[in-house]
């Protein structure tokens, strides 16, 4: 038997190290990431994340929304039912999610309405720049362009809701506001309810709620939007390539534009997100 001893040690260590390349295989097939598994919001290095996007055909020019969502073959119309109004557009696995969302929502009692969808450079641009020139009023009936006249201080006043054109998650498709544009509403009554069932839900069907309220864990970005839900199997992989691509001095082309390099609007704001929004 003590011949025999060696070799029978040999042979056990050969199986665990089978079994051990076996399970580090398994964990890279993992990391391909089906669309299923990536509800599961798994984390990943940045680079892979950044292949992922490029697999799915996102570049830079797709992230800052310079594209018509109606004419774009990953985009679909919304219908009106589950809507505010026509004419609203998705990327078609964000809206596949959002249905599966929405039934499971009702059968629970909940009404999810989307108030506002896919918004394109343009349409951004539209927002932006009524509320620059004070033809659209912020907060408390303000003029921006007379209240804040010094321009960096006029864009970090319209940077608490609203995003500069090129880098608004909405650009994405990935992006959906729900059924108020208050938190007020969310904090009492039927809006609470619908908060709630969100909270405890909506990471489910992967969707991720990016504007969390302001502090420590998340000191820079909009302010909290309990309204705004995002769709992390595409929102990660296109943060990830934000964060790596988009530089502040291609965000151009509106009123106000040169401030976007003095603020740091790709750090603060594209990736001023929950962590558990986060790609990282």
């Amino acid at each position: 038997m003590k011949i025999f001893t060696p070799i029978l040690f040999v042979c056990l260590l050969l199986i665990a190290c089978q079994a051990g390349d076996a399970q580090q295989q398994e964990t890279t097939v993992d990391k391909t990431l089906t669309e299923d598994s990536l509800k599961q919001v798994t984390p990943l290095p940045t680079t892979d994340w950044i292949q992922l996007a490029k697999k799915k055909g996102f570049d830079v020019q797709y992230i800052m929304g310079n594209f018509d969502p109606a004419k774009h073959p990953d985009f679909v119309l919304v219908d009106a039912k589950y809507a505010d109004r026509q004419g609203l557009y998705l990327h078609k696995e964000t809206y596949n999610a959002f249905l599966e969302m929405y039934k499971a929502a009702k059968e629970d009692g909940i009404k999810l309405i989307i108030r506002s969808a896919t918004r394109n450079f343009n349409y951004q641009k539209g927002i932006w720049e009524a509320k620059w020139n004070g033809r659209r009023k912020i907060e408390n009936n303000k003029d921006a362009s007379k209240a804040y006249p010094e321009p960096e201080a006029r864009a970090l006043k319209i940077l608490e809701y609203s995003s500069m054109p090129g880098t608004s998650r909405h650009h994405w498709g990935t992006d959906f506001d729900l059924n108020a544009f208050t938190n007020e509403y969310f904090e009492k009554g039927e809006g609470l309810k619908i908060y709630e069932w969100l909270k405890q839900n909506a990471s489910s069907y992967g969707f991720c709620q990016p504007y969390s309220p302001k502090g420590s864990e998340r000191p820079h970005g909009y302010n909290e939007e309990k309204w705004h839900w995002s769709y992390l199997p595409l929102a990660q992989p296109l943060t990830a390539l934000a964060g790596n691509e988009l530089k502040d001095n291609m965000i151009q082309g509106f009123d106000g534009a040169e401030t976007a390099k003095k603020i740091g609007v790709v750090e603060k704001y594209i990736l001023g997100i929950y962590k558990d929004c986060r790609p990282d």
